[in-house]
Order: C-alpha cells, then structure tokens, then sequence
C-alpha cells in the first residue's frame, strides 16, 4: 500500500495499467488497493496544483501564525476545527514552536485577506494574537517547481 501512495502522491493522474505494472500488479488489484485507501481514509482526495500566476488569475495566499489558547477538554482541536471551517482557509497546522497553529488563506486581493483576519479570526475568543505573512512568489509546492527556466541571454567572452 505505502508504494501505491507514493506513486499517487506524486502523479495521481497516472494510468491504473500503468501504476499497476510499475507494482507487478493487475489493474483490478491497483484498483482495489485504491478503494480501500479511500475508504480507510489514506487518500483524502485529488486535486490539480494551479500555477495561478501563470494562468493570470490573481489569487493572493497569506500565512497566519496564531498564538491560541486551548480549551481543557480538547485542547488545540476545537479551535481549529472551528477555523478549518471558514471557506477562505485552505489548510490549519498545529506547530511547534513560536506559534501553535498555522493557517494558510486564498483570496482575490489584500484587503480581503486583511478583512478576513481583522473580522472573523481575530475576534475569536481563543485566538490570542496573529501574525500574517504574504506570499510574495512561489518556487516550489509540492515537490513541484513553479518558475520556468528563463533564459539566459548573457554573453560569454573568452580571452
């Protein structure tokens, strides 16, 4: 199982005749292995990675650090499940470190973004303080690289 995940995690797009013959494998038992990864909650979904930039859609990401307090009953979990529930966040992190969770939000300018903290996560009663972080470009997600090779249009003398 753990192989088949790792072919998935890197290209989930890949043929099941071909993923099985990487694994010496049937389709029908590639097949299988899949719908108990998913049903065992291995695979949470698919998705494409966007290069949105590339594609000329603006779409600004930020990274929020939040200092939380935990309830006694649940500790870290109730407060982030209640911010993983907000349709701006793309993903919640628990951390170590400087700072307990880790948001990272989508949105269409900066101000939205800012809105976002200021309004609806600020004013929770267990986020204690917020630190947002703009990303500026993407190189890397993913195992993946965003930049094309530019061209190098410098001249080389030799003398």
């Amino acid at each position: 199982m753990e192989e088949l995940l790792h072919i998935l995690e890197k290209n989930a797009r890949l043929p099941i005749e071909d993923i099985a013959a990487m694994m010496g494998k049937t389709p029908a038992q590639i097949a299988a292995m899949m719908d108990e990864a998913v049903t065992k909650g291995y695979i949470r979904g698919y998705e494409a990675m966007i290069d949105w930039e590339q594609a000329g859609i603006n779409v600004v990401e930020a990274v929020i650090e939040l200092h939380v307090s935990p309830r006694k009953s649940r500790g870290f979990d109730e407060i982030a499940s209640v911010i993983a529930g907000f349709d701006e966040v793309d993903s919640v992190l628990l951390m170590s470190g400087g700072y307990d969770l880790q948001v990272t939000i989508k949105g269409r300018s900066f101000q939205e973004i800012a809105l976002f903290v200021a309004k609806r996560l600020s004013p929770l009663d267990d986020v204690l303080s917020t630190a947002t972080s703009f990303v500026l470009r993407t190189y890397k997600r993913g195992g993946k690289l965003y930049q094309n090779e530019e061209a190098d249009e410098r001249e080389c003398t030799v003398l």
